[in-house]
């Protein structure tokens, strides 16, 4: 696409970031010369309705993957419509997101932009939280959805960052109505995919398909996606594809891009990285990586030196006891209890369960029996005050269960450990979803009463994490609760 195709006033924009904007981070200074699929973007993003004389677009949907300086092309479309753009008269400009902080990442790098540049810090008076033009009397401010509705705002120009966080369009509503008397408004959304195609970013989305295959005829909706098409069948592990659906890619590190591919989960990978939709929001191992690390010449034989891994329930769920060989990281099975289907009345056996933990210690030479207490306390210590290495792993601490949760992700994904096919195994392993947030991920149920056990994937988890421990730091002493 060229500024041949059609009028347009993007080439006017192209040449502000030239002139008065710079870079940041690394880069700190340097003119930001926009890429050339950005320079088609803004030429299509600013298209002029040549019947009109006015903008084509009120609303613009550009869909694109991260690490692609979303943020940065936000803050420049920020800067121009406040210092330049003259199609409203005193413009009032307002980056939007889900919350506070991620608000404020486009109107930091406005604000630093515009203190980087002589002329426009001499235009512009800048605050902790609006900036003010005296050239064109505009005024530019930071709003999120977790503060409440943005109402009594009149904005020229909104652009919204990230917009598959937002929960509900209360915000994305107040800003559009709010700027119905504007001439030429424009709603700017610059966003990665999601996963639930009924939220506020997948009605968009999909009301943007419709635009774009002309199944729905609104000349003033724009649309851009970078990334696979609905129901595209695709690798995922294809390195040609990732340079295609990320127009930045040729400035990108392919070992981090890798990286990443192997230490993140294939659906936050597919959505954050290919920005594809994925049916679920945290699926936790990809399709197949469990079965990839079956060894059926692997075994476990008495006396190997073995961390057994302990998950219990008291009643209603079940109950995991698994063997990690320390040296090789192979898992094995010991035994497990499951609550049968549509018998409420049903307990652990909890006999059974200790002496399954005795024969397993008799059997292997066991370092550490790790363990999550919950309703087990009684039977732990007791088999603590029989002498054997019994050592306390809370499940429900996020501070030990997410580096474990991420080291066990990344030794299935690079085939680090083994198994031995169990299917009961499998089984929990497919039931398990993941909780990511800022403190890391963590396996759990797809919700609190399923019947879909998890346990025996749990207590692989913290079997192979201490087994990992022993393995690389073998002359640390591990610490008994139980005394």
């Amino acid at each position: 696409m060229t500024n041949e195709s059609f009028p347009t006033q993007g080439d006017r924009v192209i040449e502000f970031m030239e002139e008065f904007l710079t870079l940041g981070g690394s880069f700190v200074g340097q003119p930001f010369i926009p890429l050339e699929w950005m320079k088609d973007t803004i030429r299509d993003i600013y298209r002029i309705n040549s019947k009109t004389g006015k903008r084509q677009y009120r609303t613009y949907l550009l869909g694109v993957p991260r690490k692609n300086a979303k943020t940065l092309l936000g803050a420049a479309f920020a800067a121009y419509g406040l210092c330049i753009d003259e199609s409203d008269s005193a413009p009032q400009v307002i980056s939007a997101a889900g919350d506070r902080k991620q608000a404020h990442l486009c109107f930091d790098e406005t604000k630093r932009m515009i203190l980087g540049s002589p002329d426009l810090s001499e235009i512009c008076t800048t605050y902790r939280d609006e900036i003010h033009c005296s050239r064109t009397g505009g005024m530019y401010r930071a709003v999120s959805a977790d503060a409440g509705l943005a109402h009594g705002l009149n904005p020229s120009l909104v652009v919204v960052d990230e917009y598959h966080v937002h929960k509900k369009p209360d915000l994305f509503s107040a800003l559009q109505t709010g700027s119905a008397m504007r001439n030429q408004p424009l709603m700017l959304v610059i966003t990665t995919a999601g996963w639930d195609l009924d939220s506020p970013l997948g009605q968009l989305y999909q009301y943007g398909r419709k635009v774009e295959s002309g199944e729905v005829d609104d000349p003033t909706f724009g649309f851009r996606w970078y990334g696979p098409r609905d129901g595209e069948t695709f690798d995922v592990d294809d390195e040609a594809l990732w340079e295609k659906w990320n127009p930045s890619f040729s400035l990108m590190n392919l070992d981090e891009f890798r990286s990443a591919r192997k230490s993140t989960l294939e659906s936050e990978f597919i959505r954050y990285r290919l920005n594809g939709w994925t049916a679920t929001e945290a699926a936790w191992l990809p399709m197949g990586a469990w079965d990839q690390c079956f060894d059926e010449d692997k075994h476990l034989e008495p006396s190997d030196v073995v961390v057994l891994g302990f998950d219990g329930a008291w009643r209603g769920d079940s109950t995991a006891l698994v063997a990690v060989r320390i040296e090789d990281l192979h898992v094995e099975v010991v035994d497990a209890w499951e609550a049968p289907e549509g018998d409420p009345e049903w307990r652990t056996p909890v006999a059974d369960v200790e002496q399954a933990i005795r024969d397993a210690c008799a059997r292997y030479t066991v370092r550490e029996i790790t363990a999550d207490p919950w309703r087990f306390e009684q039977s732990l210590m007791t088999l603590a005050d029989e002498g054997y290495p019994v050592v306390d792993f809370p499940t429900n601490s996020i501070g030990r269960m997410a580096p474990a949760t991420q080291s066990f992700y990344e030794l299935v994904m690079d085939k680090g450990l083994s198994h031995d096919g169990n299917l009961s195994l499998a089984r929990h392993i497919g039931n398990t979803v993941v909780k990511v947030d800022s403190r890391g991920q963590r396996v759990t149920k797809e919700y609190r009463s399923s019947k879909r056990y998890i346990d025996l994937a749990v207590a692989s988890i913290i079997g192979v994490h201490r087994a990992l421990h022993w393995r690389d730091e073998p002359e640390v002493v591990s610490q008994l609760i139980f005394i």
